[in-house]
C-alpha cells in the first residue's frame, strides 16, 4: 500500500505537472521572446479601461520611426480573411492564412525547409506555407516556385516552406501572406484613421534595458496623432500572451495562468495526500519496527543513523513508486491527450525533465519520510525491548490530524468539483436568448459575393425545404465583433464616453435566429430605407441610452447619415455563455457580412437538410467546398476551459478520496492491532458484533467529520472566487456540501468497517492465549 499509493500520488501530480509545463511552455521556442512584445491598446470608457488586441494600422510605421529601442516591427490581420481556399491543380482546402509584414518573420524566427526569411516576401504575391500545407497541394513535389490559386481569384507564388508550428504556439496558420497583399484586398485599410483599430502589432527591442522607454513612447503615440483619442497602445510581453489574457481597466488581471496555478495546486495537493499516507502507513507499522529499533539503539546506533535509514527507505520507495508512476503515466497520457485535444509527451531526452523527476523524487522522500524517521528513531530501547505494550500511541494524535488534513483536502475538491459541474450545466441549460440547435454557417465566399446569386441561393434553399431562414452576419455568430466609440444619442451626455458593438446583418435576422422583436420589427426588403438608414439595438443598447420609446428615435454613428431606430430585440448571449449581452446595434450591410446563418428546417431530417443545402452549394457554387458549421459546436467549445476544469477536479478528487482512504485504512489497522486484546475480552464478556463495530468506526467517523467541518469553509471560499468571474452564475446552496459529507463519510465507513468487521470476528483466544 505504500508504494501504490505513493506511485497513483506521483502519476496524478506528474500528469498535471506535464499539462502546467505544455502551457508554460507556450511561444518559449523562439530565441528572442524575452525581447518580443504585442501591442495591446486600452480603450477609456465610462466603466473604465477596456483592453483590445487590436492597434491602429499606422501605428506600426510610427513606433519605428520614433522609438529608438524599436528593432523591428509588424502587423497581423485580425479576423475576416483567415479561413480561405487554396488550390492548386485539383486540390482544392481551407487554410488559416495571415498577412504580415516581412519582419514577422524575424520577429518569430522559423525553420525553413526551403527559401529563407529574407527573400520570402519579395513580391506581394508571395506566400509562406507549412510543411503539412505543401504536403496537402503538392504532395512530394518541391513546391517553391509553384502557384496557388487564392480565393479561386488571385494567383500566388510559393517562396517559401516552413516547418509545422508545435501546438503550444499562440499564432497557429498554414500560410503566411504579405502585409502588401493584404492591403491590395483591402484598399480602404490604408486609409483607416487613428482611431481605427483593426490589426495586432508585434514588436522586437533592440535590447530589452530599453522596455521601459520604449513603452513609455508607445503609450504618447496615438495621442500624439489623435489628441482627441480614447485610445493608448502599451507593450506587454509576448512570454506572457497566452497565460495573461484577461485585463481589468487596463492591467492583466489573469486568465489562462488562473488555471494553470489552480492545476499546480492540485498537483502539490495530490502529492501532499499520497505522501500523507505514505507516513500513516509508515508509522502504523512502528510495532514491527520498534523491536528493530531498540536492538540496533542497543548495540550503539545513533538517532541520526537511524534516522538516515528511514530517509533511505523513503527514498529507495520513492524511487520505486516513481518508476511505477511512470509506467501509469505512459498508459493514461494518449487518454488525456484525447480528453484535451492536445499532445503532450514526455520528455526522456531534455534534461528539464530528468532534473523535475529527481526533484520529484528527493521532494517526496523528504516529505513522506519525515515524520516515519524522526518518530521511529526516537523509540527507547530499554521500553521496547521490555515489551511492546503502548508503543505509538503517542503518535496516534499526529496520525489523526494527518488523515483530517488529507480528508479535508479531499473533501474541499470534491465540493469544488461538484460545484463546477453545476455552473457548466447551468451554462449550458440556461436560455440563450436564441435557437442554438436549429442553426448552421456557411462562409460567403466565391460566387455568394455577387449579390445576384446569393438571392438565388437563398431562394432554392427556402423551396426545397431544407432551411426556414436565412440571413447574412458579420462574422461566425459566436465570435467578437467590432466596436466604435463614435455612437451617439439624443440626450448622450458630453463627457460619455461609451464603447458600442455593431454586426452587419440582412434580412429576416431575428426570424433566422429565433431571437425575439420586443419593440419595432426586423429588417424587411419592403422598407427601402433599411439598407442605408434604418438600425436594430438591443436591450442592452436601450438601457445604455436611457430611452423608454426607442423605436422611431434618431441616432449617429460616425459619418453616415443619421440612423433611425426600427426595432429592439431582445438581449441573447452567442459570445460568452456565462457573461451578460453588451449593448449593440445592428445594420443592414451584405457587402461586410462575411458569414450565412441557416435555420434548418426542424420538421426534416438532419442529415438529409444538410445534404441538400450542400447540394445546392455544390451545384451553384462549385469551387468552393461546402463546409458547414453548427452554432451549437461552437457554443459548446465555449466552454472547454471550465469542462476542463470540471473533469480533471473529479478526476484527480476521485484519486484523492482513493488515496485518503489507504490512510485511513493504516491507520485502522493499527488501532485494530493496539485492541485486538480489548476486543478479544469485551468479546469474552459477552458484546455482539454490532456494538464492537460501533466502538471502532465511531472515532473514524469523529475524523471525517472534522475534516468536513474544515473542508466547507474553505471550498466555499475558492467556490465562491472561482463564480465571481460569471455574470450569470448559480448560486452555491448546501446540496453539493451534503453530497460530499455522505459520500466522505460512507467512503470511510466502507473503508474501516472492511478491518473492523476482520477484527470484530476474530477468534478470542488467539489474542488472550499467551495472557
Amino acid at each position: 500500500m505504500n508504494i501504490g499509493g505513493l506511485a497513483i500520488g506521483m502519476a496524478c501530480c506528474l500528469l498535471l505537472l506535464l499539462y502546467v509545463s505544455y502551457e508554460w511552455g507556450y511561444d518559449k521556442q523562439f530565441a528572442a521572446i524575452d525581447r518580443t512584445y504585442i501591442t495591446r491598446v486600452n480603450i477609456n470608457i465610462n466603466e473604465g479601461l477596456a483592453t483590445s488586441i487590436a492597434t491602429p494600422n499606422k501605428l506600426a510605421d510610427a513606433a519605428l520611426q520614433n522609438l529608438p529601442g524599436v528593432e523591428l516591427v509588424s502587423r497581423m490581420n485580425l479576423g475576416g480573411d483567415y479561413n480561405k481556399l487554396f488550390s492548386h491543380n485539383r486540390e482544392n482546402y481551407k487554410l488559416d492564412a495571415r498577412s504580415v509584414d516581412p519582419s514577422f518573420l524575424k520577429i518569430f524566427e522559423q525553420k525553413f525547409i526551403y527559401g529563407n526569411a529574407a527573400t520570402a516576401f519579395h513580391t506581394p504575391e508571395s506566400v509562406v506555407i507549412t510543411a503539412s500545407t505543401a504536403r496537402k497541394l503538392f504532395g512530394k513535389q518541391n513546391p517553391l516556385g509553384q502557384t496557388i490559386k487564392y480565393d479561386n481569384r488571385r494567383l500566388l507564388n510559393v517562396s517559401a516552406v516552413i516547418e509545422d508550428l508545435p501546438e503550444n504556439q499562440s499564432f497557429q496558420y498554414d500560410a503566411l501572406l504579405s502585409w502588401a497583399f493584404f492591403e491590395q484586398e483591402h484598399p480602404d485599410n490604408k486609409n483607416n484613421g487613428w482611431g481605427s483599430i483593426t490589426c495586432a502589432m508585434l514588436v522586437k527591442l533592440k535590447d530589452n534595458n530599453q522596455f521601459e522607454a520604449a513603452d513609455a513612447g508607445m503609450r504618447k503615440l496615438i495621442k500624439a496623432n489623435d489628441p482627441k483619442t480614447q485610445l493608448e497602445a502599451f507593450l506587454f510581453p509576448f512570454a506572457k500572451y497566452h497565460l495573461y489574457n484577461e485585463f481589468t481597466n487596463g492591467k492583466a488581471s489573469g486568465g489562462r495562468i488562473d488555471q494553470v496555478k489552480l492545476f499546480s495546486f492540485l498537483a502539490f495537493c495530490v502529492l501532499l495526500i499520497a505522501s500523507i499516507n505514505y507516513m500513516n502507513l509508515s508509522t502504523a507499522r512502528s510495532e514491527k519496527r520498534a523491536r528493530e529499533v531498540g536492538v540496533r539503539k542497543a548495540l550503539g546506533s545513533t538517532r541520526s543513523s537511524l534516522m538516515g535509514q528511514f530517509f533511505i527507505e523513503s527514498m529507495l520507495f520513492s524511487l520505486i513508486a516513481a518508476i511505477v508512476a511512470f509506467g501509469v503515466l505512459e498508459l493514461c497520457l494518449p487518454y488525456f491527450n484525447n480528453l484535451l485535444d492536445i499532445t503532450m509527451k514526455i520528455g526522456y531526452d531534455t534534461y528539464p525533465f530528468w532534473l523535475t523527476l529527481a526533484i520529484l523524487v528527493l521532494t517526496t522522500g523528504l516529505l513522506a519520510g519525515s515524520y516515519p524517521a524522526f518518530y521511529l528513531s526516537s523509540f527507547t530501547p530499554i521500553k521496547v525491548l521490555k515489551g511492546l505494550t503502548g508503543v505509538g500511541r503517542s503518535s496516534l494524535p499526529i496520525r489523526k490530524i494527518l488523515v483530517v488534513l488529507q480528508f479535508s483536502l479531499s473533501i474541499c475538491m470534491i465540493i469544488c468539483a461538484i460545484i463546477i459541474y453545476s455552473q457548466i450545466q447551468f451554462m449550458r441549460n440556461k436560455p440563450l436568448g436564441f435557437s442554438q440547435n436549429n442553426l448552421i454557417e456557411l462562409n460567403l465566399e466565391g460566387e455568394w459575393r455577387k449579390p445576384e446569386k446569393l438571392e438565388l441561393f437563398k431562394t432554392e434553399l427556402k423551396k426545397s425545404g431544407a432551411v426556414t431562414a436565412v440571413t447574412e452576419f458579420a462574422q461566425s455568430f459566436t465570435s467578437d465583433g467590432s466596436i466604435t466609440g463614435n455612437f451617439n444619442w439624443p440626450g448622450k451626455a458630453a463627457n460619455d464616453q461609451s464603447v458600442i458593438n455593431y454586426r452587419t446583418i440582412g434580412y429576416d435576422f431575428s426570424k433566422t435566429i429565433g431571437a425575439k422583436i420586443l419593440e419595432g420589427r426586423d429588417f424587411s426588403p419592403e422598407f427601402v430605407a433599411d439598407t442605408s438608414t434604418s438600425v436594430l439595438v438591443n436591450e442592452a443598447l436601450v438601457e445604455k441610452m436611457g430611452m423608454k420609446s426607442p423605436v422611431g428615435k434618431i441616432v449617429h454613428w460616425g459619418d453616415n447619415p443619421p440612423l433611425t431606430i426600427v426595432g429592439v430585440i431582445k438581449n441573447y448571449s452567442n459570445e460568452t455563455i456565462g457573461g451578460k449581452a453588451v449593448p449593440t446595434f445592428f445594420y443592414y450591410n451584405v457587402k461586410k457580412s462575411n458569414i450565412l446563418i441557416l435555420n434548418v428546417n426542424s420538421n426534416m431530417n438532419l442529415s438529409a437538410a444538410i445534404g441538400t443545402i450542400k447540394q445546392l452549394s455544390q451545384r451553384l457554387n462549385p469551387a468552393y467546398p461546402s463546409t458547414l458549421t453548427f452554432v451549437a459546436e461552437d457554443l459548446k467549445s465555449k466552454l472547454k476551459s471550465e469542462q476542463l476544469l470540471s473533469i480533471l477536479s473529479n478526476l484527480f478528487g476521485g484519486f484523492a478520496i482513493f488515496i485518503s482512504c489507504l490512510g485511513l485504512l493504516g491507520l485502522a489497522l493499527y488501532m485494530a492491532e493496539q485492541r485486538k486484546k480489548e476486543i478479544s475480552i469485551r468479546k469474552v464478556l459477552g458484546a455482539d458484533l454490532k456494538s464492537i463495530l460501533i466502538l471502532l468506526n465511531k472515532d473514524f467517523i469523529k475524523l471525517v467529520i472534522i475534516s468536513n467541518i474544515i473542508a466547507f469553509p474553505v471550498a466555499f471560499i475558492f467556490a465562491n472566487n472561482w463564480l465571481k468571474s460569471y455574470d450569470y452564475k448559480i448560486s452555491i446552496v448546501a446540496g453539493p456540501f451534503i453530497a460530499a459529507a455522505i459520500l466522505s463519510l460512507g467512503i470511510a465507513l466502507l473503508t474501516v468497517s472492511l478491518q473492523s468487521f476482520k477484527v470484530a470476528k476474530a477468534n478470542a483466544v488467539d489474542a488472550l492465549k499467551y495472557e
